[in-house]
């Protein structure tokens, strides 16, 4: 994927169910933890979302399909791209390899969600600062 940002994550034991296989909830926690990597590439991290813009980016939407198993010992590529931003909110892409393997594809939506003084999260457009640091 164009301007896109691959984490490798190795299958442990424990994140396989009884079949020998990754438990599907596995696959959204290496999306997230590339998400994360993508914007430590970026200079940014979730600390730094708060203090530099005020907001944290929560999930309001997420999918996943399952190509091919992956289990114990396997080497997983991650990518992550952006496909498509919005005012209040962008879409991720991610594909998961082993090898030449196509193993998963998932989707997040995130809104951008400002801080409010009284603790809650309200939505917000996102800043032009903030996707020219994402976009490649």
């Amino acid at each position: 994927m164009a301007g896109s940002f691959v984490r490798e994550a190795v299958v442990e034991f424990g994140d396989c169910d009884e079949a020998g296989i990754v438990f599907y909830p596995k696959y959204f926690y290496w999306f997230d933890c590339a998400f994360q990597g993508l914007l430590r590439r970026c200079g940014l991290s979730q600390r730094r979302l708060r203090a530099r813009f005020g907001a944290v980016t929560p999930i309001v939407d997420a999918g996943a399909r399952f190509r091919s198993p992956a289990s114990y010992d396997d080497v997983l590529a991650v990518t992550t791209s952006i496909e498509l931003w919005e005012e209040r909110r962008f879409r991720l892409r991610y594909e998961v390899q082993c090898g030449d393997r196509l193993v998963a594809e998932g989707h997040e939506v995130r809104a951008w969600a400002v801080l409010k003084s009284d603790g809650g999260i309200g939505g917000g457009a996102i800043p032009a600062e903030f996707r020219a640091l994402l976009e490649p």
